[in-house]
């Protein structure tokens, strides 16, 4: 094998875990991602305390979770790289010590500005602990089965991780502050941080492997300006000259990275690999499936807080039935990898994901029972603790081992892409559709000159959510209602868009990987690793 693993001055040896991979590496690599999903997925149970304590307007809040998003997006691919470099435990203390910074910073922020830049310090440090501690892990195994069942363990941690933020978030959020909870996360990244320098074993692949500054460049550039133009779009308006630019260089700068990638000896990212229809398609999936995922879970974070105004434990109940799934699934998932064609598992995982986004759409905004929540948001979790697993295991086990990190890398990057376009796209389309029913219904609403003025006014400071979460006794308190309705039809849009994305994705998967069964498990690994696969 091309991935060398060695062991760091003031490493702990353990005993190795299944396929020869050592239990301490193992811990220290889930440890590693729980706590880099709990940072990304805990403020959006938080984003009603945020509306009435900081009072975002317009974009302001999506970018609460999109500025930790955006460094997570941008950098995976160089994290990646960097780790088969110089060395993936480096990657994984380094991660640690940054997601303690962000997570301190934001703790400390008096203002929506300082709370941005301490989210995107923290997404820094997950850009590099999420494709590190994949690479680690699948590093450490010796054969495709071995592989998959260390990957579902990966996963779990990963979902473990969308199932305490909600109740870490919950808990602070309601008998304390917000800013409690990123006080806790920072102590776990302490811990995080530690536990990587005392147990983890390094490995890296530096063999073909260098910085690619072009690639770097042009992906960063090309991203981070679509992002800003899907999100900006609602707020300064879809044909405002800044957006309109930002559309261009996202287009212009991806192609540039596309030639920078074929031209590049040692690239950022083989782009031969998409020639491999599963990993294809499962890219395209961990995009638009991961979208899909966590615009549901957007969209039921405002519904529940600056919609609703619900308390934030019982806006975790919702989050708690997303991601406790894939803890609960994680033994039936390994099985179905080893035994079922991954078409199937796809398949199955983001049709319930479809379904459930279906069923949500057609909840009334004034229904405010948690019970309610139980079909729909328990459908979107059960399938995406199907989704997520097979989406790995498929993108991994097609290559090269010692292309692991690169795929990895690649994969961690094309899901949190998905991540980051889900609050992004699914927060335009309904604050637009919103704002566009509050402004007409309110003007042919019997309210008076003075009260639709006032309301107006608000609307055109802050958008539908600061109309609706005005006093209702004060002079613009006559357009709540109106905000209320146009608010829950706009973020009904939203989750309908999801169930379109995801059903799109599991007919994909369905029909693009026929054919593509248990064959796929040993594509890439040498004879003596293939033989030792079938052998398990």
């Amino acid at each position: 094998m091309s991935t060398q693993t060695r062991t760091q001055p003031g490493s702990t040896a353990t005993k190795p875990a299944s396929g020869g991979l050592p239990v301490g590496t193992l811990v220290a690599g889930c440890f590693a991602v729980c706590l880099a999903q709990i940072a990304l997925a805990m403020p959006a149970t938080l984003n009603g305390l945020f509306q009435e304590d900081l009072h975002p307007v317009g974009s302001q809040l999506t970018w609460i979770s999109d500025a930790f998003l955006l460094p997570v997006s941008v950098l995976e691919l160089t994290f990646g790289v960097l780790g088969d470099l110089f060395g993936r435990k480096r990657l994984l203390v380094g991660g640690g010590g940054l997601l303690v910074l962000g997570e301190a910073l934001a703790a400390a922020s008096t203002g929506i500005h300082v709370l941005w830049v301490g989210q995107a310090i923290a997404g820094l440090g997950a850009a590099a602990l999420f494709p590190t501690s994949l690479a680690m892990i699948a590093a450490g195994t010796h054969s495709a089965r071995d592989r998959a069942r260390t990957i579902t363990i990966w996963a779990a941690a990963l979902s473990s991780g969308g199932f305490v933020a909600p109740v870490l978030g919950g808990i602070t959020g309601n008998y304390g502050s917000w800013r409690w909870a990123f006080i806790v996360v920072t102590g776990l990244a302490l811990v995080s941080t530690l536990l990587s320098q005392l147990f983890a074993r390094n490995s890296s692949a530096p063999e073909g492997r260098s910085l690619d500054l072009a690639g770097q460049i042009t992906i960063g550039v090309g991203m981070f300006a679509l992002l800003y133009a899907v999100i900006q779009g609602p707020a300064d308006g879809w044909t405002a000259t800044p957006v309109v630019i930002a559309y261009v260089v996202a287009v212009v700068f991806v192609g540039l990275f596309v030639v920078a990638e074929l031209r590049a000896e040692a690239p950022l990212l083989r782009l031969d690999l998409f020639r491999n229809r599963a990993f294809a398609v499962a890219s395209f999936v961990a995009v638009v499936g991961m979208f899909s995922y966590l615009g549901t879970a957007y969209a039921t974070s405002i519904r529940l807080g600056p919609i609703q105004h619900q308390s934030p434990l019982r806006g975790s109940f919702a989050f708690i039935l997303l991601n406790a799934w894939t803890l609960l699934l994680m033994p039936l998932i390994s099985r179905l990898l080893e035994r079922v064609s991954a078409r199937w598992v796809l398949g199955s995982g983001l049709g319930l994901m479809a379904a459930g986004d279906f069923v949500a759409a057609t909840l009334s905004v004034h229904d405010r029972a948690l019970t309610s929540l139980i079909l729909p948001i328990g459908l979107v979790g059960i399938g995406f603790a199907l989704t997520v697993s097979s989406i790995t295991a498929t993108a991994v086990n097609t290559v090269e081992v010692r292309y692991a990190g690169m795929a990895s890398a690649s994969t961690s990057l094309l899901r949190d892409f998905g991540f980051t376009l889900g609050p992004a796209v699914i927060g335009a389309i309904a604050l637009s559709r919103a704002a566009d029913e509050f402004t007409r219904k309110l003007a042919a609403s019997d309210l008076s000159a003075q009260a639709k003025a006032a309301a107006a006014q608000v609307a055109a400071e802050g958008g539908p959510l600061a109309s609706n979460s005005v006093p209702p006794a004060s002079p613009p308190g006559g357009g709540v209602p109106i905000a209320l309705e146009a608010l829950g039809n706009g973020y009904a849009i939203g989750y309908v868009v999801c169930g379109i994305a995801a059903l799109a994705c599991c007919l994909l998967s369905v029909v693009a990987l026929r054919g593509k069964g248990d064959a796929d498990a040993t594509v890439g690994l040498d004879k003596e690793e293939e033989a030792a696969a079938q052998a398990v």
